[in-house]
C-alpha cells in the first residue's frame, strides 16, 4: 500500500510538472523513475504506455478541432512503427536477459534527454526563425526526411521512451513553416500515441518491461495533477521554469550518456 501511495506521488510531482511547463511527461517521467530506483528497463517499458495513455486526449481534442496534418502523421508513422517493432524483437532475439541491453538504454536516454533539452532551451529562437507564413511552402524533399525523421524516432523511443514530443515538433517545425503550431503539436502528438502505445506494448508482451500496478498508479497521480498544473500555469513563469527543466534534463542526460 505503501508503494502504490508512492507511485501515486510519483505520478502526480510529474504532471503537474507537464501542466506547468508542457514538457512531455516522457522526458521527466522515466529519468524520475530511475531515480527512484526503477530498473531502467521497467521505467522505459512504463513510461511509454503510460504517454499513449496521457497523450491520446490531446490527440483526440486535436481530431475534433481538425488541426491535425493525418498525411505527416502518416509519413513519420511509416518509419517510426516498423523501426520501433524491429528494434523490439532486436532485443528479444539478441539479449536473453534485461540487463545485458540496458547499456544500450541508458546511452539512448542520455542521447533523447540532451536533445530534448536543447530543444526546449532553443525552442524560442526556433519558433522565431521558422515562423508561420501559409504562403510558404514545405521545405524541399520534406517528406522523405520526415519519413526517417520517423525512423530515427521509432529506434530511441521505443529505447529511451522520449523524443516523441520535443524533437518531433521541432522537426516538424524546420519542414512545415506553413503550418501554425496548433497543427504542429496536434500533428506530433498524433504521431506519438500510437508510437509510444505499439513501443509500449512491445516492451509489454515481447519484453516484459511493464509494472502494471506502476502504470495504474502514476495514470491516477498524474490525470489530475496535469489538470490542476495548467490552470496554475498562468499565474507561474512558464519560460522560467521551462528553462530550469531543461538543464536537469540536459544534466541528467549527459549523466546517462557517460555512465
Amino acid at each position: 500500500m505503501i508503494d502504490f501511495l508512492f507511485y501515486i506521488g510519483a505520478g502526480a510531482t510529474v504532471g503537474l510538472a507537464i501542466g506547468l511547463t508542457g514538457v512531455g511527461g516522457g522526458s521527466l517521467m522515466t529519468p524520475l523513475l530511475i531515480l527512484f530506483g526503477f530498473p531502467y528497463n521497467v521505467a522505459i517499458g512504463t513510461d511509454l504506455l503510460y504517454a499513449s495513455i496521457t497523450k491520446a486526449g490531446g490527440m483526440l481534442a486535436h481530431s475534433r478541432q481538425k488541426t491535425i496534418e493525418w498525411r505527416v502523421v502518416a509519413l513519420l508513422a511509416l518509419g517510426s512503427l516498423p523501426a520501433s517493432l524491429i528494434t523490439t524483437q532486436f532485443l528479444s532475439n539478441v539479449f536473453t536477459d534485461s540487463s545485458e541491453y540496458q547499456s544500450i538504454l541508458t546511452h539512448s536516454l542520455g542521447i533523447m534527454l540532451v536533445l530534448t533539452a536543447l530543444v526546449i532551451i532553443f525552442r524560442g529562437r526556433l519558433s522565431a526563425k521558422e515562423k508561420f507564413s501559409p504562403q510558404q511552402k514545405p521545405k524541399k524533399y520534406a517528406g522523405i526526411i520526415v519519413f526517417f525523421a520517423g525512423i530515427f524516432l521509432g529506434v530511441f523511443v521505443t529505447l529511451s521512451s522520449v523524443g516523441a514530443g520535443a524533437f518531433g515538433a521541432a522537426v516538424l517545425m524546420l519542414l512545415y513553416p506553413h503550418l501554425k503550431a496548433v497543427r504542429i503539436v496536434g500533428t506530433d502528438i498524433s504521431h506519438a500515441v500510437p508510437l509510444t502505445l505499439i513501443a509500449g506494448l512491445g516492451h509489454f508482451f515481447i519484453l516484459g518491461n511493464v509494472d502494471l500496478l506502476l502504470l495504474i498508479s502514476l495514470l491516477i497521480g498524474s490525470l489530475p495533477a496535469i489538470h490542476f498544473g495548467t490552470k496554475l500555469a498562468a499565474r507561474m513563469p512558464s519560460d522560467l521554469l521551462q528553462t530550469l527543466i531543461a538543464m536537469i534534463l540536459l544534466g541528467l542526460g549527459v549523466k546517462f550518456i557517460v555512465s
